[in-house]
């Protein structure tokens, strides 16, 4: 950021590619440094935005245009905002509007060794990073009064831990015991699921119990995943939350509104449920164009967003829950109920889903519908509590494992080598896993998501080495559906 006051005409010009946004940032410094009983320079005023090839967009540039100009005018001296980052929206009166992004903007403060200057309410938030001094004023009288000596301002605090929610108890979910066990084995490995079911028998129902059964995030990924949440304006009073983010978009969503995109490449629903769950439900009635853009975000945990104005990268390590009703109608499996259509009704509304994105689920699983005698009559299953603690002890295993193994943390990231030393079953595993593949025709993705599942299921039990047992299981669920 460049200020340059010249002799000439009485002007302000903003040069380096400025949005509306940003040339219009011009009346609002006008205004805020009149506000303060500051007479603009009766000179040719020129901001530069450098690079000047790069486009500049946003209301957060005119803090730092105010602080150019005053730099330039000699009332706050050049070099105590030499090694500065500052961004925040001026209202006219001088006030400090809050912006999005102080956190990921703190990050990049700290990488480059500079302070940040944000407004007042972004202070919290930016103050997570605690490699960087956040200055946190509310007006552009207290950052002048700042740098000047006259009131020097503290550093922003942190602020607070968001208190989780009242997790939702999988125990409220009456029989479909085998829809559970997978959900649990899904939750242990952070495995992809898929439910098909008939309309009421419990899918969203369970789906969103998900976050029950997992532990919560640990300081790194509430920082990580806090930082996406902030580019979307999403964290509340700079606090940060521990519970795993959960995120259920309508089959109405657009490309962009999943993946990411529009004005400014924006974090999508997949980046958003980073470190955490997305629940797609009614999978079959999505655009056939969003289900296909998810394949590869899926294996590569990372997603590139790229548009004409910018070319971004987000992170999106998700669990994927997708749920689906057998037929269009929902009533396949029920000959008294079903449409005249059935059994190709069925075919023809799952085929809406191509056979690679299928592949791509780790489980899968029928949920069957659930009878007045399971509502009234069933015993009370286990809480999400108990089944959580097992999830936690599975994750602890895994910690252990691939402490010394960068980029993977749970069983659904090993690939290739580490793979195959972590989960090779025993001989009789080998022997099933074998005759299943060559029956069944399981594709190389297939065979080694079974080995991940099975994994994760043997962990679950504490046992040291994948036996035929936790083969079986794993097949059991890869071939369903």
């Amino acid at each position: 950021m460049q200020c340059a006051l010249s002799p000439g005409m009485p002007g302000f010009q903003i040069v380096g590619l400025p949005d509306k946004a940003v040339s219009e940032a011009r009346e609002r410094v006008r205004s805020a440094i009149c506000a303060m009983g500051l007479a603009m320079p009766s000179k040719k005023i020129t901001v530069n935005l450098s690079p000047a090839d790069l486009p500049k967009i946003g209301s957060h540039f005119d803090l730092p245009i105010a602080l150019a100009l005053l730099a330039a005018m000699e009332v706050v001296p050049a070099e105590a905002i030499a090694r500065q980052i500052a961004l925040g929206e001026l209202s006219l009166d001088g006030r400090l509007s809050p912006i999005v992004g102080a956190l990921p903007a703190a990050m990049a403060a700290a990488e480059a060794d500079f302070d940040l200057i944000c407004p007042f309410a972004c202070g919290p938030e930016a103050a997570w990073v605690g490699a960087v001094q956040v200055t946190a004023p509310r007006t552009l009288l207290e950052v002048m009064n700042h740098f000047n000596g006259r009131a020097p301002l503290p550093a922003a605090q942190p602020g607070e831990v968001s208190a989780p929610p009242e997790h939702r108890n999988l125990q409220d979910v009456k029989g479909q015991e085998r829809a559970k066990r997978a959900m649990e084995i899904a939750a242990a490995g952070r495995h992809h699921l898929f439910m098909v079911g008939a309309p009421g028998s419990g899918k969203s129902m369970m789906a969103a119990r998900m976050p029950s059964l997992m532990p919560d995030l640990d300081p790194s990924e509430a920082l990580e995943t806090s930082m996406i949440h902030s580019l979307a304006g999403m964290l509340s009073e700079g606090g940060i939350s521990k519970t795993r983010p959960y995120r259920a978009p309508h089959h109405t969503a657009s490309m962009a509104a999943i993946v990411g995109g529009g004005r400014g490449a924006k974090p999508g629903e997949i980046s958003l449920a980073h470190n955490g769950v997305l629940f797609m439900d009614e999978f079959p009635e999505y655009a056939r164009s969003v289900l296909e853009t998810l394949r590869q975000p899926i294996e590569t945990r990372q997603v590139n967003v790229s548009r004409a104005n910018a070319h971004v990268s987000y992170p999106c390590a998700f669990m994927l829950i997708a749920a689906a009703n057998p037929c269009k109608c929902g009533h396949l499996t029920d000959a008294g109920r079903a449409c005249s259509r059935a059994p190709i009704c069925g075919e023809d509304y799952l085929g809406r889903i191509s056979g690679p994105m299928i592949d791509r689920f780790d489980l899968r699983v029928d949920v069957p519908p659930v009878f007045l005698s399971d509502l009234i009559d069933a015993p009370a299953g286990e809480t999400s509590t108990a089944i959580a603690a097992r999830v936690k002890s599975a994750w602890a295993h895994q910690a252990a494992r691939f402490t010394a193994v960068p980029n993977v943390r749970l069983n659904s990231e090993a690939e290739g080598k580490l793979l195959d030393e972590i989960a090779t079953p025993d001989r009789e595993g080998m022997a099933l896993l074998s005759a299943a593949a060559d029956r069944f025709g399981l594709s190389a993705r297939g065979y080694h998501r079974v080995l991940r599942v099975a994994r994760t299921i043997a962990d679950l039990e504490g046992a040291c080495d994948v036996g035929q047992p936790h083969v079986a299981e794993a097949l059991s669920y890869r071939l369903a559906s």
